[in-house]
């Protein structure tokens, strides 16, 4: 394993032998940061709680992680729920029997004047266009990762959160735990010395990938609302669930059949106008460890390095693809390098007669190695036996109490510190995600990239996998 290590968008992290001075530190904490992050921990004009007021919150889709989101916060009042599926809906409704219920998020934001904050859960293509809605009538936004579908919406929805003063979190919610912490402290303590390379990958996909379009066209169900499942995307018409024709001779995940359904309820992760394939799921929890330790900040190029079939309209089944960040100040340039759909990178002697599990982070210094799970948990140095007498750092990094995403959400809404992964930190991470897919897309050269201009410069054809683009009616 070769290639070079990474730097901080709010100032580089001075490595000096085995010593780490942090520039800016409240920014690479995440919690006060800047006076830019600072402006997503500040409520709107006239909508201010007191800690011991409750906040009232509408539920933006209502099933699957959903019910997860809803039950974050439950501690709030539940004043509204919307979902496409009366099921959803009737299932969540006899948890909160008082909640008014509608099937179109936009009508539930035009109606509910009384909503302080909402949760995004629903499908990847839908979370800019209701979370720029809810920001946009001054409400805070809880919203699934990742943050947006697109490229373009990240960064409009960063610039919206700060212009309306709201307060933010997107769903990676292992960013607010003490794991993700203890692992910056190690690699800031310089344990490993300068990294240069890090390693991160996911078992995902468990739904069908790299397939073609059903050419068939099913019953909508009565239950759902099939016209604002779709929204913002360009209309298509409704299929069921997969056949074994559709994926016969390609090769799929053992729990795909598990999620049969083409696109609702489960399926739309494969589909590009809908969802954001395995790196669009997985890769804001997989790579926010990096992004945060390393501060990695926007990459120079990224490119899909090997894949299986591409299709036009589905992401692959599996990939691989290498991103390049440049050095920044004193830290060196870093390679990282993602694999998804089952593949992994060489194990290293460290790790003689074991195994990678499912999901994980490794991390390649000039002294040593570091390997974390996907929400980055266990951060341990490689081999495990270093483990046995190794002190980890003291705390630098301020704590999120109880580890608890939402509650760390709900603090900043009623005018606490900003919450961990506010969009100010969320947006440019979600970025650095979709690059990835967009190498998939124009696959067999590396693509450099321009943060600044949002452009890759030796691609024109690029923008409109860069740029979104709605179905009239909906957008940003």
């Amino acid at each position: 394993m070769t290639n070079p290590s990474s730097a901080n968008p709010a100032g580089p992290l001075i490595i000096t032998g085995t010593a780490v001075t942090r520039r800016r530190f409240i920014y690479t904490s995440a919690m006060a940061a800047s006076s830019l992050a600072l402006a997503g921990c500040l409520t709107p004009t006239g909508r201010f709680r007191s800690p011991n007021d409750k906040l009232n919150v509408g539920i933006i889709g209502c099933d699957g992680k959903g019910e997860v989101d809803s039950a974050g916060m439950a501690s709030e009042n539940i004043i509204a729920l919307c979902d496409v599926d009366t099921n959803a809906l009737a299932k969540a409704a006899k948890k909160w029997p008082k909640a008014r219920q509608y099937r179109d998020y936009r009508v539930m934001l035009d109606k509910e004047t009384t909503i302080d904050a909402v949760t995004v859960t629903i499908p990847d293509h839908q979370h800019a266009p209701a979370a720029m809605r809810a920001i946009q009538r001054g409400k805070h936004v809880y919203c699934q990762k990742p943050l947006t579908h697109m490229i373009s919406e990240a960064r409009a929805l960063k610039l919206a959160a700060r212009k309306h003063k709201v307060a933010t979190q997107m769903g990676n919610q292992g960013h607010c735990n003490d794991s993700i912490r203890k692992l910056c402290e190690m690699i800031w303590s310089g344990v490993i010395g300068p990294i240069r390379e890090v390693h991160c990958w996911t078992d995902r996909p468990y739904w069908y990938q790299g397939l073609t379009r059903p050419r068939r066209t099913d019953p909508v169900p009565d239950t759902l609302d099939w016209d604002l499942w779709v929204g913002p995307a360009a209309m298509r018409p409704y299929v069921g669930v997969w056949t074994e024709a559709s994926f016969k001779g390609t090769q799929q995940s053992k729990y795909a059949h598990y999620h049969p359904h083409v696109y609702h309820d489960y399926g739309w992760r494969g589909w590009w106008d809908f969802g954001c394939g395995s790196l669009g799921d997985m890769g804001c929890h997989v790579m926010d460890a990096p992004n945060w330790a390393l501060s990695l900040g926007a990459p120079a190029s990224v490119e899909l390095v090997a894949s299986s079939r591409l299709t036009l309209e589905m992401a692959p089944y599996w990939s691989i693809v290498r991103y390049e960040f440049p050095d920044r100040g004193e830290l060196p340039a870093c390679t990282l390098t993602w694999y998804e759909g089952g593949k992994q990178p060489e194990l290293p002697p460290e790790m003689a007669g074991k195994a990678w599990d499912d999901n994980g982070t490794l991390f390649v210094g000039d002294k040593g190695k570091i390997l974390c799970g996907a929400l980055s948990e266990n951060p341990h140095l490689l081999p495990d036996t270093l483990m046995k007498d190794y002190q980890f750092p003291a705390p630098t990094i301020p704590r999120v109490p109880g580890n608890d995403a939402y509650q760390d959400f709900i603090r900043a809404c009623k005018g606490g510190p900003a919450a961990s992964s506010n969009f100010e930190v969320s947006a440019p991470l979600t970025e650095t995600v979709l690059l990835g897919n967009l190498a998939m897309r124009l696959p067999g050269r590396k693509l450099h990239w321009d943060a600044a201009t949002m452009t890759v410069t030796n691609a024109p054809d690029a923008a409109p996998f860069i740029q979104a683009q709605y179905r009239e009616g909906w957008g940003i």
